[in-house]
């Protein structure tokens, strides 16, 4: 395993989230169980990292309260967790501009077959608006958060 790959504060195997916490202006993306933070992870956002989400296409990741809708093992990165954007309220915002919301936010490992890149992706934003991590993290995470928890993404 690389350097840029190894993991020297391991989440335990039966760690288990009930709040993820994704500040964007520090790129952290932490897990916590009972008020307390389990592990943080640094992360990659959209290409456009200042400000919400408005509408498709914006490069922005949302800022806001949502939760963790669904698991999607098949992603075209290593292992994916689905977040619930939009919500009603951002399909209500994008209409009165009469541009769609957008969708597909995920939390996510690198693109397959790019694992080996490991930490060194967080150099830039690179993402369309996703949170990205690396693949040994995104394997923690995906692991220890279960479907239907809080995810609230600060400014």
């Amino acid at each position: 395993m690389a350097a840029a790959q190894l993991n020297f504060n391991p989440l335990p195997h039966d760690a288990v989230a009930d709040r993820i916490l994704v500040e964007k202006s520090a790129r952290r993306l932490t897990l916590f169980r009972n008020g307390r933070a389990l592990k943080s992870y640094c992360m990659a956002i959209g290409r456009a990292p200042i400000g919400a989400k408005q509408h498709e296409g914006d490069q922005r990741t949302p800022e806001g309260i949502y939760s963790i809708d669904f698991h999607k093992p098949d992603s075209d990165y290593h292992l994916a967790l689905h977040i619930s954007y939009p919500e009603q309220r951002d399909i209500d915002h994008a209409a009165i501009q009469d541009v769609s919301a957008g969708s597909d936010i995920m939390i996510h490992g690198l693109p397959n077959g790019r694992g080996w890149i490991g930490r060194f992706h967080r150099r830039n934003d690179w993402t369309a608006g996703c949170i990205a991590v690396a693949d040994f993290e995104i394997e923690e995470i995906y692991r220890a958060v279960p479907d239907g928890i809080p995810v609230e993404l600060r400014p």
